[in-house]
């Protein structure tokens, strides 16, 4: 089991939030307004706690569950508070008319958190494929990307205590491709799908 703080306070934070508990976690959530970290750490309950905002998280695993452009501010504010710890980025950086990325090829919102980061943290991208109820009501794959293999270790026990199977992509540059299959499922939802209710998935061949 992991310890787990949450900067955020919206609905991928409760979604989270909720099945960290579940599996056995801690929790601590962090957001600007103190009064709705506190009142969505009450709604949780679990233990769950509050924490002041860009002070040291007590989590070893740092879920920034913040819109995209809010991520590499927060890090940045939060400084070396951070320092040693696993930041998990969870956005999809979409333009406004959600046809495309943020930014320029070449690069993603956790390979520039990783640039604002303090010296000793790990980023990881991972839970940015999966619509937020999806990940409240089903069990979709969970993928990730990072530099740092003690950290992605670190970020797949804990997806397994979600009940749910992590998938390593490779190192931090992948996630501009996560990022990009975000984008996917958002097309795909809204062409060939069809419907929200769906995830990004792997299917095995059966072994003969």
């Amino acid at each position: 089991m992991s310890d787990i703080t949450i900067i955020g306070t919206g609905n991928m934070a409760r979604t989270i939030g909720a099945r960290a508990l579940a599996g056995g976690n801690t929790v601590e959530v962090m957001g600007r307004d103190r009064s709705r970290a506190a009142a969505l750490a009450e709604a949780l309950g679990g233990g769950a706690t509050t924490g002041e905002w860009a002070t040291a998280p007590a989590g070893d695993i740092v879920i920034v569950a913040l819109p995209y452009a809010a991520v590499v501010p927060a890090v940045t504010r939060y400084g070396d508070a951070l320092a040693g710890k696993v930041v998990v980025d969870i956005s999809n950086p979409f333009n406004p008319t959600f046809d495309g990325l943020a930014h320029p090829e070449g690069t993603s919102t956790a390979q520039e958190a990783a640039k604002a980061a303090p010296a000793g943290t790990a980023v990881v991208k991972a839970f940015n494929t999966v619509f937020r109820h999806v990940l409240e009501k089903g069990h979709p794959d969970i993928f990730l990307a990072g530099d740092d293999p003690e950290a992605k270790a670190s970020v797949e026990a804990f997806i397994k205590t979600l009940g749910l199977r992590p998938l390593d992509a490779g190192p931090l540059p992948m996630s501009h491709w996560l990022e990009g299959a975000g984008l996917l499922t958002v097309s795909l939802a809204n062409h060939g799908a069809a419907s929200f209710d769906f995830s990004l998935t792997i299917t095995e061949l059966p072994t003969s």
